[in-house]
């Protein structure tokens, strides 16, 4: 069993060595649902079969110790073997494939079952969200508020609530879902919505929106234009580019593009069922629906809502909208 744990656990260095370097992509999901399958069979055969078999073996020791002891008593000898308890201990000890496997159970289950259905740490990678999101936010996603899914396979188990006009949310990106990405929802289905000369109109009617003393970008010693949007019930700051213009360049081939329509002002798109528009707050720097498209709701991940760490800037910590 040492040789085949040892060939297994290498297994699983290679594949992370392997996506570490690039040489293949990598799916955090997968290997942490593989790696909870196989430590799980190492712990429940550890407490029905090896276990009973050290404690078998060391009560079999026990036994016959004592079996000597009595023969050297009944030549009066009375003198105990000191080296019994060390023996005793060693047999019942768990070999470093079980301690490596079955001892790791516990640990990788809990983060299983907490990344996959509970939280799930990201950090922002972009400044496609900016200001509500600053390069290096450290932050939280609720897996289970749009509703209980699968690991690995995405599907809807149980359902909750419905994405909203202004949710902060994670999914897997269209053109390539092993990425994840993180916009915010501006069209549910059966909306339209238009973004022409830098104004967010939904189903007609503008967004309200007010101008904001303009927002610095330390990072890049910019400034941009600042604004306070409100969607329903949910007010949050966005920016737009002076420099940038209206009309969306390069937007590419998607599902249902027949939906949208470009013109130089901007693009209008009416949000099939199933699906969802998003956009990044900072307007002019952000790759995403008006470039690649509409999200479906099968590549929902969850609602970020929670800022844990920012290691630049502690000061980030907190709640967002």
């Amino acid at each position: 069993m040492g040789t085949l744990t040892a060939v297994v656990l290498a297994a699983f260095v290679a594949y992370a060595g392997a996506w570490y370097t690039g040489a293949v992509e990598g799916n955090f999901a997968l290997l942490l649902m593989l790696a909870t399958l196989v430590t799980g069979l190492y712990w429940v055969a550890e407490k029905l079969y090896f276990l009973p078999a050290r404690r078998k073996a060391a009560q079999q020791l026990v036994d016959e110790q004592q079996q000597r002891q009595q023969a050297l008593s009944a030549q009066g000898f009375a003198q105990a073997d000191p080296g019994l308890e060390s023996a005793r201990q060693k047999l019942l000890a768990q070999p470093w494939w079980l301690d490596w496997t079955a001892g790791l159970f516990p640990v990788i289950l809990a983060v299983f079952i907490l990344r996959s259905f509970l939280f799930e740490p990201f950090k922002i990678p972009s400044g496609s969200m900016i200001p509500t999101l600053r390069v290096g936010d450290l932050i939280l996603v609720s897996k289970y508020h749009y509703g209980v899914r699968l690991p690995v396979f995405n599907t809807k188990i149980i359902d909750n609530h419905q994405p909203q006009r202004g949710d902060v949310m994670v999914f897997r990106y269209p053109p390539q879902p092993s990425l994840d990405y993180i916009k915010r929802v501006v069209g549910v289905p059966g909306d339209e919505v238009a973004y022409l000369n830098k104004k967010l109109t939904i189903n007609g009617q503008p967004v309200p929106r007010e101008a904001l003393p303009d927002f610095l970008d330390r990072d890049t010693m910019r400034f941009s234009r600042q604004f306070r949007e409100t969607v329903g019930d949910k007010s949050y700051n966005t920016l737009n580019d002076d420099d940038r213009p209206a009309f969306v360049p390069g937007a590419t081939e998607f599902p249902f593009n027949d939906a949208c329509r470009y013109t130089v002002e901007g693009v209008t798109c009416k949000v099939p069922p199933g699906h969802y528009f998003m956009m990044g707050d900072n307007r002019d720097n952000s790759l995403d629906s008006r470039f690649w498209g509409f999200v479906p709701e099968a590549n929902i991940v969850g609602k970020a809502f929670f800022v844990w760490m920012n290691f630049s800037d502690p000061g980030r910590i907190g709640r967002f909208e």
